[in-house]
């Protein structure tokens, strides 16, 4: 049972579906894990807690002020939690950093934390002025947002909306943009969204549950941190890195996200890549992951009720499998 008075302490962020992962990882003494993205160490917590003596645990994230956060939060763990200013892809180089071979369990959370989200002058909000950036890491060489959207062509703007906003009017805020960036240059998240709001049709505007800028505010950010290539490297490599029956869990928040992850999983699971008509199997590859959970898991009403953030949320379970494919 969720209760909406057990929030996160810091009252600042409260980490999604955290019962149903922690339940689904099974946390143990001893045991090693991975959290690919600390942001502010809810989830980190919760399994050093659950998992309790001996237990250590690797934490990762590309903002330096999550990172500096969830240190404070997890300083009563001591030298079971070691925290790495990494992008979740690179997960590999912290284990070999930490001498471990494997881990007995991984969470990926996919979501925009609050700490981004509330904070204007990181540029994620279309609610208020600030500046049009969307890194999460602002030190890492990428291209902010502002870049993107006075430099990028028609075409490519209006795929990236399309691709990871699934944006039905894509064309016509993309119009819009080219237009608005002719007279002076967009530099402003409030100016984004009202450029994005008048771009959409009026009837669409009266009938719309969210924000008109909503989907276009998810396709810049996606695109300005690379959040889907970084996603498949992770799940490219993950199953080779649990150790036999650790699970790994991933919280995603939008359709193209939930659909990498299922085929990720679906892939391992299968082990065999030989054409479907090839009668016997000569590529040898062994299925590496069970899936657990054959449809992603949703936040309870309370949850949703209790974290608005927590609507979208899906969550899905696989196990490593040994060597050779046995459970």
């Amino acid at each position: 049972m969720h209760d909406c008075e057990s929030t996160d302490p810091s009252q600042v962020h409260t980490s999604v579906l955290l019962q149903e992962t922690i339940e689904w990882l099974r946390p143990r003494p001893g045991g090693r894990y991975l959290d690919g993205t600390l942001g502010m160490g809810g989830h980190s917590k919760a399994i050093l807690d659950a998992a309790g003596k001996d237990a250590q645990l690797l934490g990762l994230d590309r903002d330096e002020e999550a990172l500096d956060l969830a240190e404070k939060r997890l300083a009563a763990h001591g030298e079971r939690a070691q925290l790495y200013h990494l992008p979740f892809s690179r997960f590999e180089d912290a284990l070999d950093a930490a001498g471990w071979e494997g881990v007995d369990g991984a969470v990926l959370d996919l979501g925009v934390s609050s700490l981004q989200l509330d904070h204007p002058e990181r540029g994620f909000s279309f609610k208020e002025s600030g500046p049009l950036d969307m890194r999460m890491d602002p030190a890492s060489g990428l291209a902010p947002a502002r870049t993107l959207v006075n430099k990028g062509s028609y075409s490519d703007l209006k795929r990236i909306l399309l691709l990871y906003g699934e944006e039905p009017q894509a064309g016509r805020i993309v119009k819009a943009i080219l237009q608005a960036r002719d007279e002076a240059e967009i530099d402003d998240t409030l100016q984004l969204a009202r450029i994005v709001e008048n771009a959409y049709p009026a009837k669409w505007r009266a009938k719309s549950r969210t924000h008109p800028a909503t989907r276009t505010f998810q396709a810049l950010r996606i695109a300005v941190n690379k959040e889907l290539e970084e996603l498949d490297m992770f799940l490219d490599h993950i199953a080779d890195r649990l150790n036999p029956g650790g699970r790994v869990c991933v919280i995603s928040f939008h359709s193209l996200e939930d659909r990498a992850v299922k085929r990720a999983f679906l892939r391992a699971a299968k082990g065999c890549i030989c054409p479907p008509r090839q009668p016997l199997c000569t590529c040898e590859r062994k299925p590496t992951l069970r899936i657990l959970t054959k449809k992603p898991l949703g936040p309870t009403e309370q949850e949703a009720e209790c974290n608005p953030r927590s609507r979208s949320a899906k969550l899905r379970v696989a196990e490593r499998l040994a060597p050779g494919g046995s459970a």
